[in-house]
């Protein structure tokens, strides 16, 4: 996932971008207004999420907000030392999805982008069939099916399963895929048991669990899906 942060100050900018690319993220870092109406223009189809400093040397996150929105629906959050209500008003009705003042705790902003990523990915149709190599998941009836004969799989591995068909070829990190899995209901899921899942998957799902094609672990990274 890449993150468009536009912030005129350097030592925060610094910081953040440092912050976000230890979360996993990929960054583009502006300092101005100018420069992400540049990066708008030629690469807003690779950017997943926006933060916008509201006040900037050359204008103002307002105007950055409405230029993605009329061309992408993608999330916006804007960084704002200002707490009013009607900045907080017109922000929202620019279509931005958050407002966060500065200072703010990094952790919040951390929470705050992966619920807004979340309700973005909710509202994105998802297909009544999903294929990872000879595993194909029918979505609207949960169900899961190896060279046709039916897997069973508890909640929590079809949650993880169906994370690594939503994002094929793409390498997720543990962090991002707890983030995905994480049950409201109450189940306990942290690191150690994401790898006990995914055991359990390659076990159910691999011709080889020792060999696994379908669910890869990439050194230092996390893990990718396809065969």
């Amino acid at each position: 996932m890449r993150i468009l942060f536009v912030e005129d100050d350097k030592t925060i900018a610094s910081g953040l971008e440092y912050s976000l690319q230890q979360e996993g993220y990929d960054t583009v870092v502006c300092h101005d207004a100018q420069c992400a109406r540049d990066v708008l223009s030629g690469q807003l189809d690779t950017i997943t999420l926006c933060l916008f400093d509201l006040s900037l040397p050359d204008g103002n996150g307002y105007d950055l907000c409405e230029r993605v929105k009329q061309q992408r629906d993608i999330p916006v959050i804007f960084l704002t030392v200002v707490d009013d209500e009607g900045n907080v008003v017109k922000g929202l009705d620019m279509g931005a999805d958050d407002y966060i003042t500065k200072p703010f705790r990094l952790r919040e902003l951390m929470s705050r982008i992966k619920s807004v990523l979340r309700r973005y990915q909710q509202k994105e149709p998802t297909k009544s069939v999903l294929t990872i190599g000879n595993i194909h998941i029918k979505t609207a009836q949960a169900t899961v099916y190896k060279d046709g004969d039916e897997i069973q799989l508890t909640g929590l591995e079809y949650r993880l399963l169906l994370t690594f068909a939503n994002h094929p070829d793409q390498v997720l990190s543990r962090d991002q895929l707890l983030d995905h899995i994480w049950d409201v209901a109450g189940d306990f899921v942290n690191d150690n048991t994401l790898t006990v899942y995914i055991k359990r998957l390659r076990d159910k799902l691999e011709d080889d669990p020792q060999q696994p094609r379908l669910i890869k672990t990439v050194r230092g990274l996390g893990y990718k899906a396809g065969d």
